[in-house]
């Protein structure tokens, strides 16, 4: 039976918050090293040193450190985002003229993601801002940039409305947009292309291909999304954080300053660490918004 739009969205838009709170609760100390690794390269021998350093300094809450508005970020983007794909593979459904009961191909599923980043963008950037900041405030302290007691949330959200206003929070926006179109078609791309390459050697269908084999699809699409757009997203991060020091340069000029000089291997600091994170991190998003979906089309008669 076929549900009703708004029944559909509310089911996408839930599954997608599942899978955004999953992901953060299994991936974020990682994403801490990632993000510290990122905004000051030159403090860290490497992931582990990076990790171990943190732990001695702050302890686990220090890895831990911007899970909030971690939380908020990536509830709000998921849940946007697969509020997205639904609308969007509609749109792609019309656009290919494509009959309404005849499912979408793995490519433009993963059109369908691209498109759906857009809007996931608006709701994501000004929370991870307010996330990278916490996580490289230790480094920031450290390094004589920022006065120390100020390692909370109010605290940053206060500084970028009085600083620069409300349209401070999306400083990295652009980097944001560019980062995630192409990031997004490979995420879903990788991900429907892996689960039908299961399902075929299984003999089965892309629901019945278990647990193992839909966590492993999830994090394939999450090492295709992090080897595409990693580069962009350590500009963006640089944007985000030194930011609240001063004025920053925009994407291109950030990113030509990096590359002059710190070289190209700077844009790929932290990416060991992310590698690591995305296979439990991206799974367990993917087995959350999977089970959590196909939970409420059952609960409504689907």
């Amino acid at each position: 039976m076929a549900l009703h739009p708004m029944v559909q969205a509310i089911i996408d838009f839930t599954a997608g918050a599942a899978g955004g709170t999953a992901c953060v609760l299994s991936g974020q100390p990682l994403d801490t090293v990632k993000v510290k690794m990122q905004t000051f390269p030159g403090m860290y021998r490497g992931p582990a040193h990076c990790l171990a350093y943190t732990w001695r300094q702050v302890g686990l809450r220090g890895l831990y450190k911007g899970t909030a508005p971690a939380l908020l970020a990536n509830i709000g983007e998921n849940s946007v985002l697969f509020l997205g794909y639904g609308f969007c593979q509609d749109a792609i459904r019309w656009l290919a003229d494509v009959d309404a009961g005849r499912g979408l191909g793995d490519v433009q599923k993963a059109m369908a993601g691209s498109l759906a980043s857009f809007f996931s963008s608006l709701v994501l950037c000004p929370t991870e801002l307010v996330k990278c900041r916490l996580q490289a405030m230790l480094e920031m302290e450290a390094s004589g940039k920022m006065a120390r007691g100020q390692q909370r949330v109010w605290t940053v959200v206060k500084s970028v409305l009085e600083r620069d206003g409300p349209l401070g929070f999306y400083q990295g926006l652009t980097s944001s947009l560019v980062r995630e179109f192409p990031g997004y078609f490979c995420f879903f791309g990788a991900y429907e292309l892996s689960r039908s390459t299961f399902a075929r050697h299984m003999g089965t269908d892309k629901e019945g291909i278990g647990t193992p084999a839909l966590m492993l699809s999830g994090g394939l699409a999450g090492a295709c999304l992090w080897l595409a757009i990693y580069p962009i997203d350590c500009v963006k991060s640089r944007i985000q954080v030194h930011s609240m020091v001063g004025r920053q340069e925009g994407f291109l000029k950030t990113f030509l300053g990096i590359v002059r000089n710190e070289g190209v291997g700077a844009l790929y600091s932290g990416l060991s660490t992310t590698m690591i994170r995305t296979f439990p991190a991206n799974g367990a998003l993917f087995w959350a918004y999977e089970f959590t979906r196909k939970w409420m089309m059952e609960a409504a008669g689907a």
